[in-house]
């Protein structure tokens, strides 16, 4: 299995989603019937079942290899440790973040990305330390799904991704979009260096699934029904992103640095 066949496997599963959905979308609640009609829309989730299906598959496999990894590497690593990780990781996306704000039309914003890069690749040990945030130039994420969100290209129905979790076609089609077009992968992946592209999207998805262990705990314990909640949850972030980068703004950082940070 290459880094390939995910990326191959995230765009076809991108279309899949998007030919159901327009499947799945064809008979909507009669227009008489307003309050099935209304919760039809709200609720967006056509292929539930499979959805259910694929997120009680990713559940399993976190609560049998990916939490316990995560638990363990949180009491072996010490915070600082930890955040040194995530500030190296964030670095190596820069240039994503670079694209995806010019495509977004924020200037600004591109031009904290730029200077960020140059001062955490420099100063920053490798982007090891993140020096730019403590000069006034605070991170931020930008992402070519945000981007078409931007664009205004509708989310289309819920979608649940197998080991990459919720989703959309909008958002699946960019991640594949975003794995293609990612230098660093790219040039691992043509130059007999595949393993650390796999080393690189091992360590990412270890280190945000323990930054993210006490929330999901929370989740998953408070909520009568945790595939809604995190399907709320998801949707409720989305929105959030793509409606700062519509204005200009930075999006709220996420809680991986954060969560690292307190403990």
């Amino acid at each position: 299995m290459s880094s390939g066949w995910l990326r191959a496997m995230l765009m076809g599963l991108g279309l899949a989603a998007a030919a159901a959905w327009l499947a799945g979308c064809a008979s909507p609640p009669p227009d008489d019937d307003a309050e099935a009609k209304a919760e039809f829309e709200q609720i967006n989730d056509p292929l539930e079942p499979t959805n259910r299906a694929i997120f009680t598959f990713n559940d399993g496999l976190d609560t049998y290899f990916l939490r316990p990894a995560a638990q363990g590497y949180r009491a072996v690593v010490p915070p600082f440790g930890r955040d040194r990780v995530l500030d190296f990781l964030d670095n190596l996306k820069m240039p994503i973040y670079f694209a995806n704000d010019l495509l977004q039309g924020n200037l600004s914003l591109a031009t904290d990305t730029m200077e960020r890069f140059l001062l955490n690749s420099t100063f920053g040990v490798g982007g090891l330390m993140d020096v730019a945030e403590p000069m006034g130039i605070p991170g931020h994420k930008s992402d070519f799904g945000q981007t078409f969100g931007v664009w205004g290209i509708g989310e289309g129905p819920y979608l649940v991704l197998p080991l990459y979790g919720p989703s959309n076609p909008r958002d699946a089609i960019g991640t594949g979009i975003e794995s293609y077009g990612d230098p660093l992968d790219y040039y691992l992946n043509n130059n007999y260096l595949k393993w650390v592209a796999w080393t690189r999207m091992g360590a990412t998805a270890l280190s945000q699934r323990e930054a993210y262990l006490d929330l999901l705990d929370d989740v998953k314990r408070t909520s009568l029904d945790y595939y809604s909640a995190m399907r709320s949850l998801y949707r409720q972030r989305r929105k959030a992103q793509i409606n700062q980068a519509k204005v200009g703004e930075a999006a709220s950082p996420d809680l991986d640095k954060q969560t690292a940070q307190r403990k």
